[in-house]
């Protein structure tokens, strides 16, 4: 019955499958307590600086304030996440902004 089944289901799915499940990666969290200065005005471009880097799954900054959840699968270094954040960073209204964080434990 089994390769039955395998056999019905088409080699492109399978491939796609497996690519999107390494083996061996596990879903992990990394949280970030968040500085800088005016950071906390920016939610969307600290959301999209992490969601682009591979591997993040999502990113909350809701649950802890000051704070951000990343869930990542596992092959995400914390410096990788940290250097995300720190490249968040403009000038509005004459204004400088920038964003900081360090891996809380």
């Amino acid at each position: 019955m089994r390769h039955l089944m395998a056999s019905l289901i088409p080699p492109v799915v399978l491939g796609v499958l497996l690519l999107t499940a390494p083996a061996g990666a596990a879903e992990q969290k990394t949280v970030l307590m968040l500085g800088g200065k005016f950071c906390e005005f920016y939610p969307k471009e600290l959301t999209a600086a992490l969601k682009a880097v591979k591997g993040v799954t999502s990113v909350d900054l809701e649950s802890m304030k000051g704070h951000v959840i990343v869930t990542h699968d596992g092959t995400v270094k914390p410096e990788t996440l940290i250097n995300a954040v720190k490249s968040v960073k403009g000038t509005r209204m004459g204004i400088n902004w920038y964003c900081d964080a360090m891996v809380m434990d």
